[in-house]
């Protein structure tokens, strides 16, 4: 059964090996190898929503619940970051820089077990595709909160300060065009 106290507390050891990227990814992937004991211990996903796990100035470990049919423009981290899927799909457009803009430069679909490494550079957008819930851990190598980052604006693609706020709000928003649309 997945324990989320010792999932955290091996996280947070990993992150001091040399490579701490390659170390947590490998904790999480030791723990995605039962998607659905994880699944189980968290329950069943019934609200989005950005859910800490774990917040410190040197590790972030999040459970992600994406709403369905939901999309986050294109945002970066600033860190290095790692996606493990438990439940459901999620879509990542993968993009470059081009001047003031950006270009997209590739595309990954995660599913159930899937595990996405992301570099400190990445700029990417999320979609959940499905009609119901996604879950899926995010871990990221520092303070995902206090992080100076950028979003890009979805019609023009030129980029602004990334907005905290609004983006944790997007996911209430989503659940309710969810909730509105589908009951």
């Amino acid at each position: 059964m997945f324990d989320v106290d010792r999932f955290v507390e091996d996280c947070l050891a990993a992150q001091h090996e040399a490579d701490s990227q390659k170390a947590v990814r490998e904790v999480l992937a030791s723990t995605l190898v039962s998607p659905r004991n994880l699944l189980a211990a968290l329950g069943e996903p019934t609200e989005a929503g950005a859910f800490k796990l774990y917040h410190g100035p040197t590790i972030t470990v999040l459970n992600v619940i994406w709403a369905p049919l939901m999309t986050l423009k294109p945002h970066n981290h600033n860190m290095w970051a790692l996606i493990g899927i438990y439940t459901g799909r999620e879509d990542n457009i993968f993009w470059r820089r081009d001047n003031e803009r950006v270009e997209a430069a590739g595309a990954k679909a995660l599913c159930e077990g899937d595990i996405e490494t992301l570099g400190e550079e990445i700029v990417h957008s999320v979609t959940n595709p499905l009609e119901r819930y996604t879950g899926a851990i995010h871990i990221y190598g520092g303070d995902f909160f206090a992080a100076n980052r950028s979003e890009w604006d979805a019609e023009t693609l030129t980029e602004r300060p990334f907005d905290l706020e609004k983006n944790m709000r997007q996911f209430q928003e989503a659940d309710a065009r969810f909730v509105a649309g589908f009951d």
